[in-house]
């Protein structure tokens, strides 16, 4: 078993469980985000999940937080775009928010979403606050505002779309399908 610090060590780290939570999400929905399931698939005994969680919904609740934690870590990093020019900043948005570190992630919790309305609101949420930070981008660049809107929300609607064609992980393609993308909304 292969542990999330790429060593073998049987002993499974918290960010372990978490991930392979995230895996189970975007590949088979809620209802496959079972114990057994996550023992089967990490390869160890149940006693190892209770080590780190007291039941499901403590480990759910870790779901949860840790994309709290990513997104948090992307409204900090979006925030020091601030300063650069509307093209970049969005294409550096764009590849953060549709890259290989997001897509399961996303794909996950927009699955869950669909079937519990706290991880609903958690991402309604998180979506308006990219969706804002997008349309300042537009604004910046000379758009005005009923302008910088519509385009905020076309480029958010396409990054949720680039997330879901790609399958079952980010292709190569993509970043050349951004930037065309971006070179389209962009047009004055």
């Amino acid at each position: 078993m292969m542990t999330s610090d790429g060593s073998t060590n049987p002993r499974l780290s918290m960010d372990d469980w978490v991930q392979e939570g995230f895996r189970v999400l975007a590949e088979a929905g809620l209802k496959a985000l079972t114990l057994e399931r996550l023992c089967r698939r990490l390869e160890v005994p149940r006693g190892s999940f209770y080590w780190h969680f007291s039941d499901m919904k403590a480990y759910r609740r870790a779901l949860i937080d840790a994309w709290a934690t990513v997104r948090d870590q992307d409204r900090g990093y979006f925030d020091e775009l601030a300063a650069d020019p509307p093209r970049q900043r969005l294409s550096r948005m764009l590849t953060v928010l549709v890259g290989p570190r997001h897509w399961m992630l996303e794909r996950a919790m927009r699955e869950w979403a669909r079937s519990e309305t706290a991880v609903a609101a958690a991402v309604r949420a998180s979506d308006r606050w990219v969706v804002t930070t997008v349309r300042q981008a537009f604004l910046d660049d000379g758009f005005n505002s009923d302008e910088a809107d519509l385009r905020a929300n076309a480029t958010f609607a396409a990054g949720i779309g680039f997330l879901h064609l790609s399958g079952s992980r980010p292709s190569p393609q993509a970043a050349g399908r951004r930037e065309a993308f971006l070179e389209v909304l962009l047009r004055h």
